[in-house]
């Protein structure tokens, strides 16, 4: 008959495909499982108050026109509901194709049982399946893996996220226009239960039963399978059914009163306590065996080979007692609310003796005896046949030797000749060399046949009298017993092994020993070699999911193997990040008492002051410090590379990943702890905090420069990667917020699953430190409570006139975050003005384009105001009339103009601070940059005057890449950016050039200061408004400066004029405010100054300097 799983078996192959992918759907589940948006969990208050009406349940389909017509009525909705959309799609997408599979795996499996009733496979029925041993596993494999993937879904996803998460897809997918699409059975499959994985949570009625009868099976196969199970499995109470996860008979089976009647024997107290007591003995009885086993020099190969039963019986009691114990005194094991469960329990921890200490002993000592004999196995298996013909040689030769001794020609041997025994040692040899090794049945017969003879010869012919002989005939023996104990190794008993020593129902449950494990290795690092034989022994569990879909050659293999591999070896990692963290704490007293205790050596020193310095007791205990940290490197490193899984694990770079790890908590804490702003402190605690973080940030830099020598690591490259990749996902968080489509944390390129970066809630709007700091800088620098003096780079307090903070403050922030810092906030810093200038557009087009009453107000005066070049009559008239009729709208926005300003001298200052510490710190480079970018500009301008010429291509990196390093050292001028992209807007110059002459009543000239507030009240800050203009202008296309500035020059023509007809001989402060616009206008934007000129006619530019005297 054919095997029914070769490949020529259509009825084998199909089932095996159909457990294959049921492994690897299971494998998702658990993967996405990690992955659930938090926001479709609606816990905290913020989420539901956001999002609570654009996230529905089921009740959604009862009803979808209402839901949408909300969301329709009111537009603020459908922007933030798009939002979401473009946000989550992709998440949602692979769920749903999980959720798919799902429903698709069970279709499979009632076709391929449809097609064994209708006799599609020839020869083959359900009753014959099931009657071959590798059919019947498989039938059975399926339909549990089925009950595993809607339990897992269960416990991992909960029913209203997966009701949420469904209507989402199919609100914002094309799946609900598709003719073929089953996402309305999919939806009838993963609908809420009601089961909550929440302890004390209640069991919903008929649960599971009425979860697993969604999509109908046939009966009769139940019926099959359930009668083939209950006469092959026996159960334990506790029991795991898949990777880990476990069940509680007694709680799963108490609605079905057939099978609570069955367990209640081995419920009753009286059978708890003999099961737990003899498991008690057991545990103590085999562990001193293993023990002794493990002593050095005891397992040797031929003991090994001798005792192969007596060992494989010593694994399998330990195991057993393992799994037993494990599982019936794990947390989990029963429901706290339970009192029956919580009383058998109790039973079993008291009776067992239960000791988690001497279990995990016993776990560690266990996985290195199997360790050490799976080892001795493979490596004889593989020297198998070489030793036995080996083996078979000399003996072969020892009896040609000794047939030569009786031929009496050989001299000095002493010994009669014997032609009778000459012919027989050598047709012995003969014998010897026919042995076939691979007729391992017969050849063992035969040798055993062979020791039995030269036993006899030495007996009836009296041999023993010669030493020489008898030594040869011992050899020979002995040679021979190696030989029949080689034959014997075989593979059959790794498997055993493999199966008894099955470690995957402890998946879950060996996180319970990871504080024993740690604090096992904070006593002795060493013991990091024992546990290497643990995690590969829990890397066998690896073997259960796999194995099917190995056979079927999926290639889902490897994301499978992947995905469990990666798990195990996070495991791996989270145990040994008690080393690194053990080091940090010796770390830190290593730099108290550098920094606060032993006094720095002067280069000349006094005789008599010597023992002042010397300083024995604190040097001694940084040496015992840096003894301690060498002996955890030690520790880590004694642990060979080992391969997990798939995955290899190399402790030289687990030891290093564990330094980043622990580096990148300890910072991200201090950052977050360290920049926390009170906004009612009086001064502000800006420049304190940042010296006070400044000095922990070198602490932790002086102890990495310290640390790197004795754990053999490059310090100061781990400590600017990691600071650097710390501060670029906080800004990257904090730009989220200005973002449509956000970056999630597995979408970015600064978060790491092994070495991940903390997230902290937040403390106020700000989502992270760099927000906090940021924000703060906007609080104390706000131009309507403060002054700024360029000349001077410092703010002043507009009542008091006191120096609110200086340039120095940026040499502060690179101090304490670096150059890394300064960029991030300066990367900050653009997506708010790009937010503001957003914010802006919106209100123009609100207060201005929409309002009729503003829109024929700007028509009369372009009309009063055309031709530009012209001078308008009776000028100061019209300009009030147009100010006095759009005086509403300035209040808003002289506060964005206020707003973008600010934050430009706050770039222009972070420019500044970056060039010079790049210039110092990084001549070369710098210098380099500024060519590279000089030549780079050069080629762009000549191909623009010479098309023929080279110019980079649309899918050419270099000016992105080259525009980051010249923004990181500062070679870059912020004025010069385009923010957004915007379109023509009707009036803009005249309503900047009206906006702006409104303001000038509020500001006065000032001989040693420039323009300043008139008073305190207007809130009005000088170059904050010119540089808001500024950059507003430079985001639309230069006509519109062009026209701009031609108004402001009619408006100082225009009203000149009207001085000189009036015979005043002042210059109006509107005039001097115009003129001082248009000089710091050309100074910050670089324009030739003829652009003034040009604005301005030679007669006007004379009566200007002819009031110069009284002006300045």
């Amino acid at each position: 008959m054919v095997d029914f799983l070769a490949e020529n078996n259509l009825c084998g192959q199909a089932i095996l495909r159909i457990v294959s992918c049921g492994n690897a759907i299971i494998a998702e589940l658990l993967r996405l499982s990690e992955f659930i948006p938090g926001v479709f969990r609606l816990k905290d208050k913020a989420d539901q108050q956001k999002y609570g009406d654009i996230i529905f349940d089921f009740s959604y389909f009862k009803g979808p026109e209402t839901c949408e017509g909300k969301l329709e009525a009111k537009p603020e909705l459908l922007d933030l509901d798009e939002e979401f959309r473009e946000n989550n799609i992709e998440i949602l997408t692979r769920f749903y194709l999980a959720f798919q599979s799902v429903h698709k795996y069970i279709v499979d499996l009632n076709r391929y049982l449809d097609d064994l009733n209708e006799g599609i496979y020839i020869q083959q029925t359900l009753e014959t399946v099931l009657l071959n041993e590798d059919g019947k596993q498989l039938l059975c494999e399926a339909l549990y893996l089925y009950g595993v993937m809607l339990l897992v879904i269960d416990q991992k996803i909960e029913g209203e996220v997966r009701e949420r998460m469904l209507v989402s897809y199919y609100r914002y997918s094309a799946a609900r226009s598709s003719a073929d699409s089953n996402l309305d059975d999919i939806c009838k499959l993963l609908r809420s239960t009601g089961y909550s994985s929440q302890p004390g949570a209640k069991r919903p009625p008929n649960y599971p039963e009425s979860y697993f009868s969604r999509v109908p099976i046939s009966e009769t196969f139940i019926s099959m399978v359930i009668g083939r199970l209950r006469s092959d499995d026996i159960y334990n109470q506790v029991i795991s059914i898949y990777m880990g996860i476990t069940v509680n008979l007694a709680e799963a089976w108490e609605p079905y009163k057939a099978a609570k009647t069955a367990l209640n024997y081995t419920l009753d107290l009286s059978n708890v306590k003999e099961q737990a007591s003899r498991y008690a003995a057991v545990t103590e009885r085999v562990h001193t065996q293993v023990q002794q086993f493990l002593k050095e020099g005891c397992l040797r190969e031929e003991l090994v080979l001798d005792n192969i039963p007596k060992l494989l019986n010593c694994l399998r009691d330990c195991n057993v007692a393992i799994r037993w114990l494990m599982l019936h005194t794990a947390d989990t094991a029963c429901d706290p609310n339970n009192k029956r469960l919580r009383q058998i329990k109790d039973q079993i921890l008291t009776d067992s003796r239960y000791n988690p200490r001497i279990l995990f002993q016993l776990l560690l000592d266990t996985a290195q005896f199997e360790f050490i004999l799976k080892e001795m196995f493979k490596q004889m298996l593989s020297e198998k046949q070489t030793k036995w013909e080996n083996y078979k040689k000399e003996g072969s030769e020892r009896m040609t030797e000794l047939a030569d001794v009786f031929s009496g020609v050989k001299p000095l041997t002493r010994v009669e000749k014997n032609e009778n025994l000459q012919a027989w040692f050598r047709e012995i040899s003969k014998q010897i060399m026919s042995l076939n090794y691979d007729d391992s049945t017969a050849a063992g017969r035969k040798t055993v046949q062979l020791i039995q003879a030269l036993e006899e010869v030495q007996e009836f012919h009296q041999l023993e009298t010669n030493l020489q002989v008898c030594q040869f005939l011992a050899d020979t023996r002995k040679f021979l017993h190696q030989m029949i104990r080689t034959i014997n190794i075989k593979e059959e008993v790794l498997i055993t092994m493999q199966i008894v020593g099955d470690l995957s129902y402890a998946w879950q449950l060996i996180d319970s020993f990871t504080s024993i494990m740690q604090e096992s290795i904070r006593v002795s690092p060493s013991m990091v070699t024992k546990l290497r034989a643990t995690f590969l022994k829990l890397a066998s569990a690896l073997d259960l999911p796999l194995l099917r879909i190995n056979q079927a050659n999926s290639p889902d293999l490897l994301s499978v193997s992947q995905y469990y591999s990666g798990e195990l070896v996070s495991y791996v990692r989270k145990v040994l990040q008690i080393i690194p963290e053990s080091m940090f704490t010796s770390l830190l007293k290593i730099i108290k008492l550098q920094t606060h205790d032993i006094i720095e050596v002067p280069t000349r020193l006094d005789k008599d002051k010597l023992r002042d310095y010397a300083q024995l007791g604190p040097r001694y205990e940084v040496a015992k410090l840096t003894h301690a940290i060498s002996i955890f490197t030690e520790g880590i490193l004694m642990m060979k590379t080992t391969l997990v899984g798939i995955i290899k694990v190399d402790p030289k770079q687990l030891l290093e990943d564990g330094i980043r790890k622990e580096l990148v908590k300890r910072v991200a804490l201090a950052l977050h702890r360290g920049l926390i702003f009170n906004p009612r402190a009086k001064p502000s605690e800006l420049m304190p905090k940042l010296k006070e973080m400044a000095a922990t940030m070198d602490g932790f830099h002086r102890s990495f420069e310290y640390i790197q020598d004795y754990v053999n690591i490059y310090g100061l490259k781990i400590w600017q990667e990691e600071v650097s990749r710390i501060i670029n996902y906080n800004v990257e968080q904090e730009c989220n917020n200005f973002l449509r489509t956000k970056i999630q944390d597995w979408q970015s390129i600064y978060q790491s699953t092994h070495i991940p970066i903390p997230k902290f809630t937040p403390v106020d709007e700000s989502v992270t430190f760099i927000g906090r700091l940021c924000r703060e800088i906007l609080r104390i620098t706000d131009p309507k409570i403060t002054c700024y003096i360029d000349q001077m780079n410092t703010w002043y307090d507009i009542k008091t006139h006191q120096e609110v903070t200086n340039s120095r403050l940026f040499s502060e922030i690179q101090d304490t975050l670096g150059t890394f810092g300064l960029n991030g906030l300066d990367r900050l810093l653009c997506f708010m003005i790009v937010k503001e200038l957003q914010n802006f557009l919106s209100m123009f087009q609100k207060n201005i384009l929409c309002d009729k009453t503003v829109q024929d107000t700007l028509k009369a005066l372009m009309n009063a105001v055309s031709p530009l070049k012209g001078i308008i009559a009776n000028s100061n008239k019209v300009y009030s009339a147009a100010i006095a009729k759009t005086q509403k709208i300035w209040t808003a926005y002289l506060d964005s103009i206020m707003k973008v300003g600010q934050m430009q001298i706050l770039r222009r200052q972070i420019t500044n601070e970056l060039n010079y510490s790049c210039r110092f710190d990084s001549k070369h480079l710098a210098a380099a940059l500024e060519n590279l970018n000089k030549a780079i500009l050069a080629d762009i301008e000549a191909h623009y005057q010479n098309p023929s010429l080279p110019y980079p291509k649309e899918d050419n990196t270099l000016l992105y890449e080259i525009t980051a390093y010249l923004e990181a050292a500062g070679i870059h001028n912020p004025l010069n950016k385009i923010y957004i992209t915007t379109k023509c807007l009707p009036y803009f110059p005249t309503v900047n050039f009206l906006f702006l002459i409104s303001q000038f009543p509020k500001l006065q000239y000032n001989r040693n200061l420039g323009v300043v507030c008139k008073r305190p009240a207007d809130q009005i800050d000088w170059l904050p408004l010119v540089l808001g203009l500024l950059t507003l202008l430079k985001q639309f296309h230069s006509r519109y400066t062009e026209q701009f500035l031609a108004l402001i020059g009619q408006f100082i023509r225009s009203t000149m004029e009207q001085c000189t007809s009036q015979k005043i001989p002042e210059m109006p402060a509107d005039v001097v405010g115009a003129l001082m616009f248009l000089e710091d206008y050309i100074r910050y934007t670089k324009l030739p100054r003829k652009v003034r000129r040009n604005s301005m006619s030679p007669i006007c530019i004379l009566k200007v300097w002819a009031c110069r005297e009284t002006l300045f």
